[in-house]
């Protein structure tokens, strides 16, 4: 399958194209979305009488949905204009949260974060793909750190925005403040959006796309099931079925592929600096998850700060992360990755190792230093290996590599949040039975977490080391 896309010529512009800096936005706009329910648990509960473990599946149906939509992304961007999947997409995430802000009880809730996840899961893969296209090499890496504002930063904020705006009120707030400026972005960006290149008329290989809701979509539920009462062990089945799925999937894909119609095109992975930065982007947002959802509980369970006092906390390291990616672009234009991609992943290493410290007493000052040494590293880990990554591609995979890479970002995260999750509880409840109050436990517990995620990203600095500086000359 290949998508038939105009020639750019390669100028050097002073700022990203119009076309990308619309999509940017409005990719912020949806992908904030995703971990904006994380601080509202506590008023779902009160309001639609649910229990936690239920309230956490508004952040886990709409990673889920993800996880099960994206993998169809490739073929549906190769198939539409540009126009035209930007309108569906944004007009299904406009639908699921006008439905989420009048949700009458939970399953309709639930029902609206699904619908909002199908119209976020072509975002990304269309920004990417745009981006790739429109931009020349020389100035992927300038322009690319504008996408760090939509790809890691919306997820970093979606917590402190949500602290904010639940400070005025009920969590149906969440999602009336996002309507309004939802929609003016769609307005704005179809006014303002061109058709990039033309379509490719194709079949879609149905059975391709239930195996592959089934596969991804079960590792995702599986890992969810991690870390609560009595479901580890259902969660190991369904992994493990999830596992299968994806077995099956890509033994059809590689068959599809004979013929051309493969619904996600595996030869993406045949290109060695692709799956160098797919692994090490895995791994880096596998980490980036685990610190966010063990930070949260550290500062209003251990410290007592409310949701507001957290958001506040930690909205300067995802601030710094975003207001540093067009800088990060800048350098490695000029210097290349290895400046700023090995140290980033070193920097991750230490933020990770200082967090193994936390204590009750713990000055905030030293907590707001490590998340945003965090941050910072992760910002110049990010850009330059999505460059990379995705240049290495042909043009015609483009649409592929980042539908590839969407679908392992939403299993790494949960991945993440799970890994962390059953860590803490486990050493938690080790220590509870060894007769440790509950406080010093659950410290315990998130201690060996921190521990577990410093060890992961070891294998950072690892994949880092293995990248190159830059692209061949053949790729420009």
């Amino acid at each position: 399958m290949s998508v038939v896309l105009p020639q750019r010529p390669a100028t050097r512009t002073g700022r990203a194209p119009a076309v990308v800096r619309l999509l940017v936005l409005s990719t912020f706009v949806v992908i904030l979305n995703e971990t904006i329910m994380m601080n509202a648990i506590p008023r779902l509960m009160d309001d639609l009488g649910v229990s936690e473990a239920s309230a956490q599946w508004v952040s886990t149906a709409f990673m889920l949905a993800m996880a099960a939509a994206i993998p169809v992304t490739g073929w549906f961007l190769q198939r539409f204009t540009t126009r035209r999947a930007y309108a569906s997409a944004m007009g299904v995430f406009l639908a699921g949260t006008a439905l989420a802000a009048v949700a009458p009880s939970f399953e309709v809730l639930l029902v609206g974060r699904v619908v909002q996840a199908a119209g976020t899961a072509v975002m990304m893969p269309l920004l990417m793909t745009t981006l790739l296209t429109v931009v020349p090499p020389s100035d992927r890496g300038r322009v690319m750190g504008t996408v760090t504002l939509a790809m890691s930063v919306a997820p970093a904020l979606g917590p402190a925005v949500a602290g904010v705006v639940l400070q005025a009120g009920s969590w149906r707030l969440l999602f009336v403040v996002v309507l309004p400026v939802a929609a003016a972005v769609t307005a704005l960006g179809l006014r303002k959006l061109d058709d990039i290149g033309e379509p490719v008329v194709s079949t879609i290989d149905w059975p391709s796309v239930a195996v592959a809701a089934l596969g991804f979509g079960g590792v995702v539920y599986g890992l969810s099931l991690f870390g609560g009462s009595g479901g580890t062990g259902r969660g190991v089945v369904v992994v493990a079925a999830g596992l299968a799925a994806i077995a099956v999937f890509v033994l059809r894909q590689r068959r599809l592929q004979r013929s051309g119609t493969p619904l996600m095109d595996l030869r993406t992975l045949g290109h060695r600096t692709y799956r160098l930065t797919l692994a090490l982007l895995a791994a880096c947002f596998l980490v980036l998850l685990g610190a966010m959802i063990l930070l949260p509980l550290y500062l209003q369970h251990l410290r007592g700060l409310s949701p507001l006092e957290t958001g506040l906390l930690v909205m300067p390291g995802g601030l710094a992360m975003g207001l540093l990616g067009p800088t990060v672009g800048k350098v490695f234009d000029r210097f290349g990755s290895r400046v700023l991609v090995l140290p980033g992943t070193i920097g991750s290493l230490v933020a990770l190792a200082g967090f193994t410290q936390v204590s009750p007493t713990m000055p905030y000052w030293q907590v707001l230093a490590l998340h945003t040494l965090l941050m910072v590293s992760l910002a110049a880990t990010f850009t330059p290996a999505f460059t990379l990554g995705m240049g290495a591609l042909p043009q015609h995979l483009y649409s592929h590599g980042s539908s590839l890479l969407g679908t392992l970002q939403q299993v790494a995260s949960a991945l993440g949040t799970a890994l962390a999750v059953t860590v803490m509880s486990s050493r938690a409840g080790h220590l509870a039975a060894e007769g440790v109050a509950a406080g010093p436990a659950q410290l315990g517990g998130m201690k060996l977490a921190f521990a577990v995620s410093a060890a992961l990203a070891v294998v950072t600095v690892v994949l880092a080391a293995r990248l190159p500086n830059r692209l061949p000359v053949a790729h420009d």
